[in-house]
């Protein structure tokens, strides 16, 4: 009889290895901070989401109403959707080791 042997996951994204995630930017326009989150994010997700993720960028100026469903405070703000719960970070995301620490993909010290 062979016994299996797992290994126990590190990361809250190898926990859930099928799950999509959502991600939600809100941001001001065209602003250096803004660009910045974006592209923070983006090099994030490709470097631990391997694929599974969407991200859909809200810009606050083009459409303010939309800050209330998220009770937005402070831009750049990035909303996870999914998996829940719900988190949120404000900034420009460069902290990469706080912004895996907010996203439960890596555990806090």
């Amino acid at each position: 009889m062979k016994t299996k042997t797992a290994k126990r996951p590190v990361s809250g994204a190898r926990r859930r290895p099928g799950k999509l995630w959502q991600l939600r930017l809100y941001v001001a326009g065209q602003t250096s901070k803004s660009l910045a989150a974006f592209s923070n994010l983006k090099t994030i997700c490709e470097n631990h989401l391997n694929g599974r993720y969407r991200i859909e960028v809200i810009d606050l100026v083009q459409q303010p109403h939309l800050s209330k469903g998220d009770q937005i405070l402070a831009i750049p703000t990035l909303v996870r959707k999914l998996p829940q719960p719900v988190r949120k970070i404000i900034g420009d995301l460069s902290d990469t080791e706080q912004v895996l620490i907010g996203l439960d993909l890596r555990p806090a010290d």
